[in-house]
């Protein structure tokens, strides 16, 4: 237990497990096997805990955000630096896409090895199809792209049923309406029901919380499953968007944590060492809500931000903050540009961060390759194939799952800092440190008039018995 615990809290060890992992899926497939399928089961445990967790955390916020100061100014700013920062995240990726033009200069066999792949893919299903709503096969797109936005999806007419299907945005939706009603009432009306919500928000972060033990059987497993199901061909291939991601999404964390580490008023240092916990969980996860316990705990307790407006940030962002996937959309549309020799000019660089923007926003509620069909939304707008691409983003969008997640969760602490500029910090002052006198430690010693006497009774037996002592002696 206390390694497990050591590894799941420590970037060398997750990093250690990832590379056992991947030597494990190519010499010892069955054990990665096993791995990968307790990994499932955490990921299942966590999923299964976080849904009513962020409901109930959502309650809370929303009531403790209200008794802030300009509650409306404050929730219109959130809304507005959210939407700012995915903007930014698909500028940065659609300008990084043309300086680092990932796709412009394959070589011819990287060039066929992606065609085989293309090739391959439409021989066997004849289409490429995608379910994005988890129906069946006759419900699905005839094509990678965004199906029709079901009304019943964003305003459920059942609140249980919505929690039942695992419908994000209808649960968020719910527990907006019930939120605003149940911060309406009094405390002295909703003092029996808090105390039940604060029981039940404890119970499943103590649950997320020993779950995340396994963090380091997800990641082995997660590496050896990857290093088996994924063609070291089209990961080489595919080396350049792969490689320009990774980095695009280290340089915007380490910006988006000295804008918290500015807000915070602390090192950045400490602001990183801090945070370290959540992106692990993050990255290696690659869930948009496991994280979130430790995200509410560490940007409150630990940084000090008011606690309702984390509790109420954190969980919408890990929905509706798609800062990674926006940087994703801009990058690959770019990259399937280079990849098919579309010129793009800076009317079209536009278009595209524009429309990754959107993509973004649309794609909320979806983890892993759901997302992944989302890209039809900007490269439908280049004219550029998008059920080809569909095929090659959907051979290494796991390996960009991680990153993805981990980036939107550090812009959602990045959200919470910048909207709470002026809110008094709720970090405990540190304690002051009491000098000892000169000349050693003076004990004071106080006795009640009851223990005096008992101390005098003491001494009066202890006199007499040292007198029948001595008489005794004296006899003899």
């Amino acid at each position: 237990m206390k390694a497990l615990r050591w590894l799941s809290n420590s970037f060398p060890g997750l990093l250690l497990c990832l590379v056992a992992g991947a030597g494990a899926g190519m010499v010892m497939a069955p054990l990665g096997t096993v791995a990968w399928l307790f990994g499932q089961l955490y990921l299942s445990v966590v999923n299964m805990a976080s849904v009513p967790l962020l409901v109930v955390a959502t309650f809370f916020g929303l009531r403790q955000v209200l008794t802030l100061p300009r509650p409306g100014l404050r929730t219109g700013t959130l809304l507005g630096v959210g939407v700012a920062l995915l903007a930014l995240c698909a500028v940065a990726g659609t300008l990084a896409g043309v300086l680092m033009a990932p796709g412009a200069g394959l070589t011819h066999s990287a060039g066929g090895e992606l065609g085989q792949l293309i090739l391959k893919q439409v021989a066997d299903g004849g289409e490429v199809r995608m379910d994005l709503a988890g129906r069946g096969a006759d419900d699905s797109a005839a094509s990678v792209g965004v199906p029709a936005a079901e009304l019943e999806d964003i305003v459920p007419d059942n609140f249980y049923r919505a929690l039942a299907q695992g419908h994000t945005l209808g649960i968020l939706t719910g527990t907006i309406l019930f939120g605003l009603a149940f911060a309406a009432l009094s405390r002295e009306q909703t003092s029996m029901l808090s105390n039940v919500f604060e029981g039940i928000y404890r119970t499943f972060e103590s649950i997320i919380a020993h779950a995340n033990l396994l963090l380091p059987v997800l990641a082995f497993g997660l590496a050896a499953h990857l290093t088996m199901h994924t063609d070291s061909a089209t990961v080489q291939a595919m080396a350049g968007v792969l490689s320009s991601f990774t980095v695009l999404c280290l340089l915007l964390s380490v910006a988006a944590a000295l804008a918290i580490a500015r807000c915070a008023r602390l090192p950045l240092a400490q602001v990183m060492t801090e945070l370290k916990g959540p992106m692990m969980v993050g990255l290696a996860s690659g869930s948009a809500t496991a994280p979130i316990p430790h995200a509410i705990e560490v940007m409150s307790t630990r940084l000090g931000f008011p606690r309702g407006l984390v509790e109420l940030t954190v969980p919408f962002g890990s929905v509706f903050l798609r800062a990674g996937s926006a940087l994703y959309f801009g990058l690959v549309a770019v990259f399937v540009a280079n990849l098919y020799g579309h010129p793009i000019g800076a009317g079209e660089l536009v278009w595209i961060a524009g429309a990754a923007t959107v993509a973004a926003c649309l794609s909320a509620g979806q983890n892993g390759v759901g997302t992944v069909a989302y890209a039809g939304v900007v490269l439908s707008a280049l004219q550029l194939p998008v059920e080809a691409a569909g095929v090659l983003l959907l051979a290494v969008d796991p390996i960009c799952d991680g990153p993805r997640n981990a980036l939107g969760l550090i812009c959602t602490c990045a959200v919470v800092a910048l909207v709470s500029v002026g809110l008094p910090s709720e970090r405990p002052a540190p304690q002051p440190v009491q000098m000892e006198p000169r000349g050693g430690v003076v004990l004071r010693l106080v006795f009640t008039r009851a223990q005096m006497m008992l101390l005098g009774a003491c001494g009066l037996a202890a006199a007499a018995l040292i007198v029948l002592m001595g008489i005794g002696v004296g006899a003899k």
